[in-house]
């Protein structure tokens, strides 16, 4: 969306409206949520205030291509705003914890903690010491030991209820170890220890995923999701540290009331330390600050509790944190190191990371030699030039994070840093779309490093459908030298000929399965040409575009030939000619022109030609009287009768035209087993939806009429 930016919204069309609409919508909720939640906003109130002006513009005229979580519709990022968990009220409510950074605010805590409990200032204070987890605040609540709900802190009144979620956390015991009282309310952290954020950071780079900033982002995520299913393969673990809502005391200390969680079966914050006075409270943190590098988990700081639980009573809370707890924070730890070269790293579905090599620095107890920068953006906006001397951080103590450049010791004659213009694994040409903030390898079928990835989907039951043919044994395939392009796919059988061992004799391999593998790959050696454009797993193109492109140019050689044909002229004819066609917008056009103006891409259609047949497309004639004809129709969610394929085709059959998304223009919208956005967006615009009963009623209808 970089080239739509600075226009006037009078001069976008309603494709580049939707684009751009969806990455502010994106862009404002992120800011929202740093804002709101947690209280840390990355950019000024104009330049907000801009954003939504902007936004606010564009939804006015193109009203229609609004996203379904719009801005306008939103107010914050409270309870209500999130992705759809209910209301927790907090009987005892959540509060946070006043900050302390150096001696004189920690020893500032204690007199004022003595005056509201009627002490001297000499008077000695016992204090429960423990490590300050930066994850993501949580309260369970049992009854008879059973746990039966658990929330977010929320804005400390009521948070949200992620009950299914937290049952999948490993710590977190359903059933708690006896005795324990009838009602009790235990507060804690989620989060991710490190060993496991990277191995789960490294798996996102892999598969091309946006990278986490830092495990308490991945946490609160992670615990977010709808799907518990998601959040269930996540590494998070919990900690417990406080009660809230509790029918009988547990105890009449801090340090004794940690012994009762750990006996209950909860999972404490260690070390810790009961320290008698500032001064051993002062040295706590400094040890902590040494251990720091090597705990398992993230720490921003160490945090002071009064021991006396009547005395936390007495002395109770001021404004929204309490009087007789403070949070001393560690200081950030950055530093600066020199630029070496940057790299640039391909993921499995094509997104192409700028990756910093540095001379190798000591950041917090660990050596740094490299850092992700991200995206295209990311780049620009830090200005790195050759050899740049750079200021970095740990975000969050894990991920090397880069600040800012330092112009004023940059190397005289130095220059800027340059995107990759082509892909450092097969040398085709990295493309960007409008509205997408990565840059892509194109080279689906032919890249080494989103092969793979590409075959998968190649095969898959809605493309080409060749069963036998799962990622594992894609995988094995590939590792034993069969595999490097899509069209080697039907030179299997060939290569087995020669084979010593042959593929029947491979682990987990025999005579039947490598016979059945080899007859279902036959049968697709002649396929339709909208089941061939969508196995090509073109950028932007799904099965309804697919079948658009093929009903409109019938041969896959005239399609080819066309786009091919197709100059940079905005006039061009065969531009103009997929403009035509109906559902195929400015940005969708400009991403099938690139994908066949790719020489590699070129290549791997050539060798696929020379072993597949891909038959001309039957024009479908559907019945002048068909009362489905004309009407726009979008599917959504499971369906039992028959697959959303089979369904789209019955209904296209009919004269019906099948869409992939929802407008006002939208006539019926069908909705199947766990139907998702589109329906909350269809129900939204007022468009007629359809269970699947409903459907097949109509569809019968209609091809008896």
């Amino acid at each position: 969306m970089a080239g739509t930016r600075g226009m006037d919204v009078s001069e976008l069309s309603p494709d580049q409206a939707r684009a751009e609409m969806a990455r502010l919508a994106k862009e404002i909720f992120h800011h929202d949520i740093l804002y709101y939640q947690h209280d840390s906003p990355l950019i000024s109130d104009a330049d907000y205030d801009a954003l939504r002006a902007r936004y606010r513009a564009l939804e006015t005229r193109f009203p229609d291509q609004a996203p379904t979580l719009s801005p306008e519709k939103r107010v914050g990022v409270g309870v209500d705003a999130a992705k759809g968990f209910g209301k927790v009220p907090h009987l005892v409510p959540m509060l946070s914890l006043d900050n302390a950074f150096d001696e004189s605010d920690v020893r500032d805590f204690a007199a004022r903690l003595r005056r509201a409990l009627g002490l001297g200032p000499d008077a000695s204070l016992r204090y429960m010491a423990e490590p300050k987890i930066d994850g993501l605040a949580i309260t369970l609540r049992y009854q008879h030991g059973r746990l039966i709900q658990g929330a977010t802190r929320g804005d400390g009144q009521e948070g949200e209820d992620v009950t299914a979620n937290l049952r999948t956390v490993v710590d977190i015991p359903h059933n708690l170890t006896p005795p324990f009282p009838d009602i009790l309310d235990v507060r804690g952290e989620v989060y991710i220890r490190r060993d496991d954020f990277a191995a789960f950071n490294e798996r996102q780079m892999a598969e091309g995923k946006p990278l986490f900033a830092n495990p308490r982002n991945a946490a609160a995520g992670s615990l977010r999701q709808l799907d518990s299913a998601v959040t269930a393969q996540r590494p998070l673990r919990f900690l417990a540290y406080a009660l809230g809502d509790v029918s009988q005391p547990l105890a009449a200390r801090q340090s004794d009331l940690r012994l009762r969680l750990k006996e209950m079966g909860f999972t404490l914050n260690e070390p810790s330390r009961l320290c008698e006075g500032e001064d051993d409270l002062l040295a706590y943190q400094q040890e902590m600050e040494r251990l720091r590098p090597a705990l398992p988990f993230d720490i921003d700081g160490v945090v002071y509790k009064l021991d006396d639980l009547a005395g936390q009573e007495k002395a109770g809370s001021v404004s929204r944190a309490p009087r007789w707890a403070i949070a001393h924070k560690f200081a950030a730890q950055k530093a600066l190191t020199r630029l070496r070269q940057v790299t640039f790293q391909v993921g499995r579905t094509g997104v192409v990371t700028p990756v910093a090599e540095l001379e190798p620095v000591t950041v917090g107890g660990v050596v740094v030699s490299r850092a992700t920068l991200h995206n295209r953006d990311e780049m620009a906006r830090l200005d790195i030039h050759e050899g740049d001397m750079l200021r970095l951080q740990r975000a969050g103590d894990v991920i090397p994070q880069i600040l800012e450049a330092l112009p004023d010791q940059r190397i005289p004659g130095a220059q800027p840093v340059i995107f990759a213009a082509h892909c450092p694994e097969c040398g085709a040409t990295l493309a960007r779309l409008d509205g997408e903030v990565a840059t892509r390898c194109p080279d689906r079928l032919g890249c080494p490093a989103q092969l793979l990835e590409g075959l998968r989907h190649f095969v898959s039951r809605d493309a080409l459908d060749i069963e036998g043919l799962g990622e594992r044994s894609l995988r094995e395939f590939y590792d034993k030298g069969w595999l490097a392009s899509a069209a080697d796919i039907f030179r299997l059988e060939s290569r087995n000929q020669n084979a010593d061992p042959p593929l029947a004799k491979w682990d987990g391999w025999g005579e039947k399965s490598a016979a059945n593998l080899f007859a279902a790959i036959a049968a697709r050696l002649t396929v339709p040409l909208a089941r061939f454009l969508f196995a090509l797993g073109l950028p932007q193109i799904g099965e309804v575009t697919a079948r658009l492109l093929a009903r409109h140019f019938i041969s896959w050689a005239r399609l080819r030939q066309s786009i091919e044909r197709t100059d940079d002229s905005p006039d061009s004819p065969s531009r103009l000619e997929l403009l035509r066609i109906e559902g195929i917008g400015p940005i969708m056009a400009e991403a099938i022109i690139g994908f066949f103006r790719e020489t590699h891409n070129r290549a791997v259609l050539d060798d696929l030609e020379s072993v597949m047949t891909i038959e001309d497309e039957v024009p479908v004639q559907a019945p002048a009287s068909s009362p489905l004809s004309g009407k726009r129709l979008v599917f959504t969610g499971e369906m039992t009768a028959m697959t959303r394929p089979e369904a789209k085709a019955a209904a296209e059959a009919l004269g019906a035209k099948v869409s992939d998304s929802v407008s006002a223009k939208t006539d019926m919208l069908i909705a199947g087993e766990s139907a998702g956005s589109k329906l909350t967006k269809a129900q939204a615009l007022g468009v007629k939806v359809l269970n699947e009963e409903e459907w097949l009623a109509v569809l019968s209808i209609a091809q008896t009429a």
